[in-house]
Protein backbone atom coordinates (compact mmCIF):
# COMPACT_ATOMS: atom_id res chain seq x y z
CA UNK A 1 0.00 0.00 0.00
CA UNK A 2 1.38 3.21 -0.76
CA UNK A 3 1.67 6.52 0.80
CA UNK A 4 -1.40 8.06 2.44
CA UNK A 5 -4.10 9.88 -0.13
CA UNK A 6 -6.38 12.39 1.15
CA UNK A 7 -9.60 13.20 -0.80
CA UNK A 8 -11.76 16.58 -0.26
CA UNK A 9 -14.56 16.57 -2.06
CA UNK A 10 -18.60 15.79 -2.91
CA UNK A 11 -20.91 12.81 -1.63
CA UNK A 12 -24.27 12.40 -3.75
CA UNK A 13 -26.69 10.13 -4.45
CA UNK A 14 -27.61 9.38 -7.81
CA UNK A 15 -31.03 8.66 -8.28
CA UNK A 16 -31.57 7.24 -12.18
CA UNK A 17 -34.77 6.83 -13.93
CA UNK A 18 -35.16 5.36 -17.59
CA UNK A 19 -37.74 6.64 -20.13
CA UNK A 20 -38.47 5.95 -23.32
CA UNK A 21 -38.31 9.74 -24.06
CA UNK A 22 -38.12 12.67 -21.79
CA UNK A 23 -41.38 14.18 -20.89
CA UNK A 24 -42.29 17.39 -22.49
CA UNK A 25 -43.01 20.47 -20.33
CA UNK A 26 -46.29 19.92 -18.65
CA UNK A 27 -46.26 16.02 -19.80
CA UNK A 28 -46.32 12.93 -17.71
CA UNK A 29 -44.50 9.54 -18.49
CA UNK A 30 -44.27 6.07 -17.30
CA UNK A 31 -40.52 5.23 -16.32
CA UNK A 32 -39.33 2.01 -17.39
CA UNK A 33 -37.21 1.80 -14.05
CA UNK A 34 -35.02 3.47 -11.55
CA UNK A 35 -32.29 2.90 -9.31
CA UNK A 36 -30.09 4.66 -6.57
CA UNK A 37 -26.31 4.76 -7.54
CA UNK A 38 -23.23 6.01 -5.72
CA UNK A 39 -21.96 9.24 -7.05
CA UNK A 40 -20.00 12.81 -6.31
CA UNK A 41 -16.88 13.35 -7.72
CA UNK A 42 -15.59 13.26 -4.49
CA UNK A 43 -16.42 10.14 -3.18
CA UNK A 44 -16.24 8.29 -6.52
CA UNK A 45 -12.54 9.48 -6.97
CA UNK A 46 -11.62 8.38 -3.62
CA UNK A 47 -13.24 4.72 -4.11
CA UNK A 48 -11.11 4.46 -7.33
CA UNK A 49 -7.96 5.39 -5.54
CA UNK A 50 -8.71 3.08 -2.43
CA UNK A 51 -9.95 0.32 -4.98
CA UNK A 52 -6.60 0.60 -6.57
CA UNK A 53 -4.99 -0.09 -3.05
CA UNK A 54 -3.98 3.49 -1.71
CA UNK A 55 -4.64 4.18 1.86
CA UNK A 56 -7.49 6.85 1.20
CA UNK A 57 -8.81 9.38 3.81
CA UNK A 58 -12.32 10.95 2.34
CA UNK A 59 -13.23 14.41 3.57
CA UNK A 60 -16.85 15.46 2.79
CA UNK A 61 -20.17 15.95 4.05
CA UNK A 62 -23.42 14.42 4.20
CA UNK A 63 -26.95 14.43 5.62
CA UNK A 64 -28.07 13.21 9.04
CA UNK A 65 -30.54 10.82 6.79
CA UNK A 66 -30.58 6.77 5.61
CA UNK A 67 -28.88 8.25 2.21
CA UNK A 68 -25.85 9.41 3.62
CA UNK A 69 -25.20 7.32 6.65
CA UNK A 70 -25.37 3.58 3.74
CA UNK A 71 -23.28 6.10 1.54
CA UNK A 72 -20.29 6.09 4.31
CA UNK A 73 -20.86 2.35 5.35
CA UNK A 74 -20.53 1.35 1.76
CA UNK A 75 -17.15 3.89 1.27
CA UNK A 76 -16.25 1.88 4.44
CA UNK A 77 -16.70 -1.70 3.51
CA UNK A 78 -15.09 -0.73 -0.08
CA UNK A 79 -12.08 0.56 2.20
CA UNK A 80 -12.36 4.27 2.08
CA UNK A 81 -11.36 5.88 5.39
CA UNK A 82 -14.31 8.09 6.47
CA UNK A 83 -13.85 9.33 9.71
CA UNK A 84 -13.94 12.88 8.42
CA UNK A 85 -16.91 12.55 6.74
CA UNK A 86 -19.28 14.55 9.06
CA UNK A 87 -22.72 14.50 8.84
CA UNK A 88 -25.01 17.78 8.67
CA UNK A 89 -28.22 18.05 10.74
CA UNK A 90 -30.02 20.98 8.72
CA UNK A 91 -28.98 19.73 4.91
CA UNK A 92 -29.93 16.62 3.04
CA UNK A 93 -27.38 14.30 1.61
CA UNK A 94 -26.54 15.69 -1.64
CA UNK A 95 -28.45 14.32 -4.80
CA UNK A 96 -28.01 14.00 -8.04
CA UNK A 97 -31.38 13.65 -10.44
CA UNK A 98 -31.14 12.19 -13.73
CA UNK A 99 -33.55 11.11 -16.55
CA UNK A 100 -32.13 8.63 -19.16
CA UNK A 101 -33.79 8.01 -22.56
CA UNK A 102 -33.80 5.31 -24.64
CA UNK A 103 -31.37 7.41 -27.17
CA UNK A 104 -28.96 7.71 -24.02
CA UNK A 105 -29.62 11.20 -23.87
CA UNK A 106 -29.83 12.71 -20.20
CA UNK A 107 -31.01 15.73 -18.07
CA UNK A 108 -29.54 16.19 -14.57
CA UNK A 109 -30.96 17.94 -11.70
CA UNK A 110 -28.17 18.66 -8.62
CA UNK A 111 -28.71 19.62 -5.42
CA UNK A 112 -25.83 20.07 -3.50
CA UNK A 113 -27.17 19.55 0.20
CA UNK A 114 -24.58 18.77 2.88
CA UNK A 115 -21.82 19.19 -0.07
CA UNK A 116 -22.43 23.00 -0.28
CA UNK A 117 -22.37 23.61 3.78
CA UNK A 118 -18.28 22.06 4.14
CA UNK A 119 -16.54 25.27 4.57
CA UNK A 120 -12.89 25.98 3.31
CA UNK A 121 -11.65 26.43 6.97
CA UNK A 122 -12.82 22.93 8.15
CA UNK A 123 -12.18 20.84 4.74
CA UNK A 124 -8.25 22.47 5.14
CA UNK A 125 -8.37 21.38 9.13
CA UNK A 126 -9.60 17.82 8.58
CA UNK A 127 -6.31 17.23 6.45
CA UNK A 128 -4.11 14.81 8.67
CA UNK A 129 -0.01 15.77 8.64
CA UNK A 130 0.86 12.72 7.48
CA UNK A 131 -1.03 13.69 4.39
CA UNK A 132 1.50 12.10 1.32
CA UNK A 133 -0.76 13.22 -1.61
CA UNK A 134 -3.85 15.88 -1.50
CA UNK A 135 -6.59 15.89 -3.94
CA UNK A 136 -9.69 17.78 -4.67
CA UNK A 137 -11.82 18.87 -7.61
CA UNK A 138 -14.53 21.84 -8.49
CA UNK A 139 -17.92 19.97 -7.53
CA UNK A 140 -17.46 21.96 -3.32
CA UNK A 141 -16.69 25.32 -4.91
CA UNK A 142 -12.98 27.19 -5.49
CA UNK A 143 -12.86 28.48 -2.26
CA UNK A 144 -12.88 25.06 -0.60
CA UNK A 145 -10.39 23.78 -3.32
CA UNK A 146 -8.05 26.92 -2.65
CA UNK A 147 -8.29 25.89 1.08
CA UNK A 148 -7.25 21.85 0.64
CA UNK A 149 -4.39 22.99 -2.04
CA UNK A 150 -2.65 25.58 0.42
CA UNK A 151 -2.75 23.12 3.19
CA UNK A 152 -1.09 20.32 1.38
CA UNK A 153 1.07 22.46 0.14
CA UNK A 154 2.23 23.49 3.67
CA UNK A 155 2.02 19.62 4.57
CA UNK A 156 4.98 19.27 1.84
CA UNK A 157 2.05 17.04 0.10
CA UNK A 158 1.98 16.62 -3.77
CA UNK A 159 -1.53 18.59 -4.48
CA UNK A 160 -3.90 17.57 -7.30
CA UNK A 161 -6.44 19.20 -9.05
CA UNK A 162 -9.10 17.66 -10.52
CA UNK A 163 -10.29 20.45 -12.52
CA UNK A 164 -14.26 20.06 -12.94
CA UNK A 165 -16.28 20.93 -13.40
CA UNK A 166 -14.26 24.02 -15.03
CA UNK A 167 -15.28 27.75 -14.40
CA UNK A 168 -13.08 30.85 -14.03
CA UNK A 169 -12.33 30.33 -10.91
CA UNK A 170 -9.81 27.48 -12.02
CA UNK A 171 -7.33 29.26 -13.60
CA UNK A 172 -6.29 30.52 -10.13
CA UNK A 173 -5.99 27.26 -8.79
CA UNK A 174 -3.61 25.79 -11.50
CA UNK A 175 -0.17 26.90 -9.49
CA UNK A 176 -1.50 25.23 -5.88
CA UNK A 177 -1.36 21.85 -8.10
CA UNK A 178 1.64 19.85 -8.93
CA UNK A 179 -0.59 17.69 -10.73
CA UNK A 180 -3.73 18.67 -12.62
CA UNK A 181 -6.21 15.84 -14.48
CA UNK A 182 -8.35 17.25 -17.22
CA UNK A 183 -10.46 16.82 -19.76
CA UNK A 184 -9.91 18.33 -22.90
CA UNK A 185 -12.50 20.73 -22.76
CA UNK A 186 -11.43 21.77 -19.58
CA UNK A 187 -8.00 21.60 -20.64
CA UNK A 188 -8.64 24.29 -23.44
CA UNK A 189 -11.23 26.12 -21.13
CA UNK A 190 -7.92 26.41 -18.46
CA UNK A 191 -5.84 28.10 -21.84
CA UNK A 192 -3.67 25.02 -22.25
CA UNK A 193 -1.84 24.31 -19.45
CA UNK A 194 1.42 22.61 -20.17
CA UNK A 195 2.19 19.64 -18.01
CA UNK A 196 -1.48 18.45 -17.12
CA UNK A 197 -2.61 15.53 -17.53
CA UNK A 198 -5.34 15.49 -19.83
CA UNK A 199 -8.19 12.43 -20.45
CA UNK A 200 -8.92 11.93 -23.53
CA UNK A 201 -12.54 9.20 -24.11
CA UNK A 202 -11.99 6.47 -26.20
CA UNK A 203 -8.00 7.37 -27.19
CA UNK A 204 -6.84 7.30 -23.42
CA UNK A 205 -5.06 9.61 -21.77
CA UNK A 206 -1.83 11.91 -22.40
CA UNK A 207 0.44 13.70 -19.65
CA UNK A 208 3.73 15.64 -21.22
CA UNK A 209 5.22 13.34 -23.40
CA UNK A 210 3.74 9.90 -21.78
CA UNK A 211 0.13 8.69 -23.60
CA UNK A 212 -1.53 5.38 -22.62
CA UNK A 213 -4.46 4.21 -24.77
CA UNK A 214 -7.38 1.21 -23.64
CA UNK A 215 -7.94 -2.45 -24.17
CA UNK A 216 -11.28 -2.46 -26.30
CA UNK A 217 -13.95 -2.80 -23.88
CA UNK A 218 -18.08 -3.12 -24.05
CA UNK A 219 -19.14 0.00 -22.85
CA UNK A 220 -22.49 0.63 -21.10
CA UNK A 221 -22.23 3.53 -19.18
CA UNK A 222 -19.07 5.87 -18.91
CA UNK A 223 -20.10 8.11 -15.67
CA UNK A 224 -17.74 8.56 -13.41
CA UNK A 225 -14.89 7.05 -16.18
CA UNK A 226 -12.58 10.48 -15.46
CA UNK A 227 -13.29 10.14 -11.85
CA UNK A 228 -11.61 6.28 -11.84
CA UNK A 229 -8.94 7.32 -14.27
CA UNK A 230 -8.22 10.17 -11.47
CA UNK A 231 -7.98 7.86 -8.63
CA UNK A 232 -6.19 5.07 -10.37
CA UNK A 233 -3.57 8.17 -11.26
CA UNK A 234 -2.89 9.00 -7.95
CA UNK A 235 -3.15 5.96 -6.21
CA UNK A 236 -0.32 4.74 -8.24
CA UNK A 237 1.39 8.00 -7.85
CA UNK A 238 1.35 7.56 -4.30
CA UNK A 239 2.74 4.32 -4.46
CA UNK A 240 5.84 5.65 -6.69
CA UNK A 241 5.15 4.48 -9.67
CA UNK A 242 6.56 6.21 -12.57
CA UNK A 243 4.44 8.97 -14.95
CA UNK A 244 4.45 6.60 -17.49
CA UNK A 245 3.07 3.50 -15.39
CA UNK A 246 0.89 5.57 -13.64
CA UNK A 247 -0.67 6.60 -16.72
CA UNK A 248 -1.26 3.22 -18.35
CA UNK A 249 -2.92 1.59 -14.64
CA UNK A 250 -5.62 4.98 -14.98
CA UNK A 251 -7.00 4.73 -18.41
CA UNK A 252 -7.07 0.95 -18.02
CA UNK A 253 -9.52 1.59 -14.74
CA UNK A 254 -11.20 4.30 -16.62
CA UNK A 255 -11.47 2.31 -19.29
CA UNK A 256 -13.69 -0.03 -16.69
CA UNK A 257 -15.30 2.01 -15.03
CA UNK A 258 -17.56 2.18 -18.36
CA UNK A 259 -18.43 -1.75 -18.34
CA UNK A 260 -21.15 -0.96 -15.67
CA UNK A 261 -24.05 1.36 -14.66
CA UNK A 262 -23.36 4.09 -12.35
CA UNK A 263 -20.28 5.96 -11.43
CA UNK A 264 -19.23 2.72 -9.33
CA UNK A 265 -19.50 -0.70 -9.42
CA UNK A 266 -22.28 -1.17 -6.22
CA UNK A 267 -25.67 0.62 -5.80
CA UNK A 268 -28.40 0.67 -2.66
CA UNK A 269 -30.84 -0.96 -4.63
CA UNK A 270 -31.43 -3.15 -7.48
CA UNK A 271 -33.37 -1.67 -10.43
CA UNK A 272 -37.27 -1.94 -9.98
CA UNK A 273 -37.96 -2.17 -13.69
Amino acid sequence: MGARVVVVGSINVDSVVRVVEHPAPGETVLGLGVELLPGGKGANLAAGAAASGADVLLIGRVGDDDLGRRYVERLAEHGVDTSAVSADAKQPTGQAFITVAESGENSIVVIAGANGDLAPDAAARAIPDDAAVVVTQLELGPEVAEAVLRRGRTLGATTVLNASPVSPAASALLELADVVIVNEHEWAALGSPADACVTLGAAGARWGDADAAPDPVEVVDTTGAGDAFAGALVAQFAAGASRADALRAAVAAGARATTYAGAQPWGFAAATG
